[in-house]
């Protein structure tokens, strides 16, 4: 079990917390193992927005008055929210010892603040991610395309008696749920104290992503990632979906902000640590 272990008034940690990630890392451009993980996250953002996206248009279908008089046909909420849960668990797993599975813009952004990833590494994998969602919606436009547009292409857009305000509010807190769990299942101190914790850690990450999607499909079609939102609006693009991006930009970066300086300087007792370091050396 990890532990910190008093001694006199110094702490001492039975674990090892991995150095922060440099601010800018050029080196990592000259590396294969690089430019491997830019293609793990474009590969499986694409994977992620085919399967989701795919399930949101069937929905729509089955449930289409015209066509169904069944108003519960379909997979429903439930079902779209598993999707979405289910396909992260899956992508995670496979890609997380390749490139850290991120799949999302905001997750990236919340390790960024976090020192897990360098600038460098982050803005490339934010690219790799968009891109991936772009070609994912257009897969499955391309085999769907007498439905695709007929039931909103599954692009996000603000549902009709919600204010702005209200949106943002709940992407804000959704992707805070998502990153925060993020970072918690793979803290290092966890890791070291459970060893089972590492291979469970796309677990409690995609049942975050189902969680919140249950509880904010209704308002905003659940975003919590700027890549995923931004793959749908442009294939479909109609003035609606882009008339409302800003929110699922704005929304999941602000609460990935949060979740990172939460996680990492009140949980993890950073804004100490570096008090406590600044007391040492001005002392010397």
């Amino acid at each position: 079990m990890a532990k910190d272990i008093e001694v006199g008034v110094e702490l001492v940690k039975d674990y090892q917390d991995p150095p922060p990630a440099p601010l800018i890392d050029t080196v990592e451009l000259t590396k294969w193992s690089f430019y491997r993980a830019l293609i793990a996250e474009f590969i499986a953002t694409l994977l992620f927005l085919y399967i989701t996206v795919l399930t949101v248009i069937g929905y729509k279908s089955q449930t289409d008055p015209t066509k169904n008089t069944d108003a519960c046909g379909g997979v429903g909420i439930l079902g779209i929210a598993w999707a979405f849960g289910g396909m992260i668990f899956v992508i995670v797993y496979c890609t997380a010892g390749i490139s850290g599975g991120h799949i999302n813009p905001a997750v990236t952004f919340g390790l960024f603040l976090a020192r897990k990833v360098s600038l460098v590494r982050a803005f490339l994998y934010m690219v790799a991610q968009c891109l991936g969602a772009i070609c994912g919606v257009g897969l499955v436009k391309a085999f769907q395309k007498a439905y695709y547009d007929r039931y909103g292409g599954g692009a996000n857009e603000l549902s009709a008696g919600y204010n702005k305000g209200t949106g943002l509010a709940a992407e804000i807190i959704g992707t805070f749920v998502l990153v925060y769990t993020v970072l918690s299942a793979t803290d290092p101190k966890r890791n070291a104290r459970d060893s089972h914790v590492p291979v469970l850690a796309p677990l409690p990450i995609g049942f975050a992503v189902f969680m919140v999607h249950l509880a904010t499909i209704p308002i905003t079609g659940t975003g919590i990632n700027p890549a995923r939102s931004l793959g749908a609006a442009v294939i479909y693009n109609k003035d609606k979906a882009w008339d409302d991006q800003w929110i699922f930009w704005v929304g999941p970066f602000i609460g990935a902000a949060i979740a990172a300086f939460y996680h990492q300087y009140i949980l993890r007792a950073g804004a100490i640590k570096a008090f406590g370091s600044f007391r040492s050396s001005s002392n010397l």
